[in-house]
């Protein structure tokens, strides 16, 4: 029992120093008894570079190939891949899916090896394999021990560039994401989701489920992920890169060689800003059956590269994105007992995305909750984040961020990121000190600029019967059934 009390304050004090909150030798600050002073305020976070100096080297091939290499020795493992700066968001409507189906049959077989050999081939090595698709980027990756470097390497090259994509196992990923698709179309939480952005954007990519539609998923074959493959794989813009315990020279020589020749089309234009949602628009999705309401409210957002993007993380960290100290926790779960979970999001992409709240409640209270929500959008404008608010966001974003790059892979797609949407190259380094020099001022005029909840579309799931009468107040309500 002594030695568990004796490891469990170790614990505690290894903890306090690592995060600031005291230190071995001596007093915290605000701490005058020399105690731990946990109400005491914390010491300022020392910044320093994400990437210490010599890490990091960056090369690029003729044929436009961007290379990041970031090097880590002390342990024995590496993880590689090949990264296309384009992804769901280039798929027209009619072909929407066709990016998960081409990941996911791109995984079933390369080079020589069929599906399964190539499944037994990265198991042997103890390894994973993986090949995704986001809404702009996509692209494979391996990770294993640094041993085996060369087989992964070999394995990577095959699936990112020789990828059999046959007809045989085409119909097999066919039928699971037409699956996937009506076993979500059962899930009231998907369903909300689906009519919201439906509703938001109606007849965009963005508009339509990330898996696509039973419609246009039916329609898919292998000639349609090689047509996708070839059109997406190609070196200009592409990013190749490597984290772990390796040499960057070496990666450098074996990169050359195997993709110093790769050619392919010019980069795909990327995908037209996005227009205001404009209009309120309300929309209940019939099912009878629900006891529980699913509610999501929305209009238009911002872009991955906006300018003000740090102020709107700011006010929305505030506002519904920091759990149960945000503003509409407080009061729609903590104070008004409506829901037990609520948030808000800013859904960045190239060319920009969602503003979105999700919630759920009680049927019969649906009309309570939307007054609380609605109430609550219209405070952050009226009402901004104050000084101590705006401190304490700050303090959460930061320290949010230290904890995002924890390991050298996070590091590594963190740098990625970067990357694909072609932001500063410094942007890790001088993430906190730019979070810090935020004003209040900035904050509130980002709030003013892109929270409208007069024209937020709103969704709800349930039984229209009971749910449309409480709606009505906020406008004329559609009811769409499932």
């Amino acid at each position: 029992m002594r030695r568990a009390l004796d490891a469990k304050r170790a614990a505690i004090l290894a903890l306090a120093f690592a995060f600031g909150c005291a230190s071995p030798g001596g007093p915290s600050a605000g701490d005058a008894d020399g105690g731990f002073g946990w109400e005491g305020p914390l010491a300022p976070a020392r910044d320093m570079p994400v990437v210490a100096q010599g890490q990091l080297h960056r090369f690029e091939l003729a044929n436009g190939l961007r290379i990041l290499v970031l090097e880590d020795h002390r342990l024995p493992a590496i993880g590689m891949g090949l990264t296309l700066p384009r992804g769901i968001a280039v798929e027209a409507p009619g072909e929407a899916g066709v990016a998960s189906f081409t990941a996911e049959l791109m995984q079933r077989g390369a080079g020589d090896l069929d599906a399964f050999e190539l499944a037994d081939a990265v198991d042997s090595l103890g390894a994973s394999l993986s090949v995704s698709a986001g809404w702009d980027s996509m692209g494979a990756r391996v990770g294993g021990l640094a041993r085996d470097r060369e087989a992964l390497f070999e394995v990577l090259v095959d699936v990112a560039l020789r990828p059999q994509l046959t007809p045989a196992e085409a119909a097999r990923v066919r039928a699971i994401q037409l699956s996937g698709i009506a076993q979500a179309g059962d899930d009231p939480g998907a369903v909300v989701a689906w009519t919201a952005f439906e509703t938001l954007y109606p007849g965009l990519r963005l508009g339509l489920p990330r898996s696509g539609t039973v419609e246009s998923v039916t329609s898919l074959d292998a000639a349609a992920a090689k047509a996708f493959h070839q059109r997406i794989f190609t070196p200009d813009g592409a990013i190749l890169w490597a984290v772990g315990d390796l040499s960057a020279e070496a990666f450098r020589q074996e990169a050359e060689a195997a993709f110093g020749s790769w050619s392919g089309p010019a980069l795909t234009a990327p995908a037209a800003p996005l227009p205001d949602t404009g209009a309120r628009r309300i929309v209940v999705v019939d099912w009878p059956e629900l006891g529980q309401a699913q509610v999501a409210l929305g209009h238009e957002g911002i872009a991955r590269t906006h300018p003000e993007r740090l102020e709107v993380q700011l006010f929305n960290t505030v506002l519904g994105n920091a759990g149960f100290s945000a503003r509409l926790m407080a009061r729609v779960r903590a104070e008004e007992g409506l829901t037990y979970g609520i948030s808000s999001q800013f859904a960045q992409r190239r060319a920009g995305g969602p503003f979105v709240v999700i919630t759920f409640t009680e049927v019969a209270r649906v009309g309570e909750l939307l007054a609380s929500t609605i109430g609550e959008l219209e405070r952050i404008r009226t009402q901004p984040p104050s000084e101590a608010e705006l401190t304490w966001a700050k303090s959460l974003r930061t320290g949010r961020f230290a904890l995002a790059l924890e390991t050298t892979s996070a590091v590594g797609a963190s740098l990625i990121d970067l990357e694909v949407y072609d932001l500063p190259r410094d942007s890790l380094d001088t993430y906190r000190g730019r979070i810090r020099a935020v004003g209040s001022d900035a904050v509130a005029a980002a709030a003013q600029e892109y929270i409208h909840p007069e024209r937020a579309t709103i969704v709800v799931v349930g039984p229209a019967e009971a749910l449309v009468p409480q709606l009505e107040p906020y406008g004329t309500v559609e009811v769409r059934s499932r």
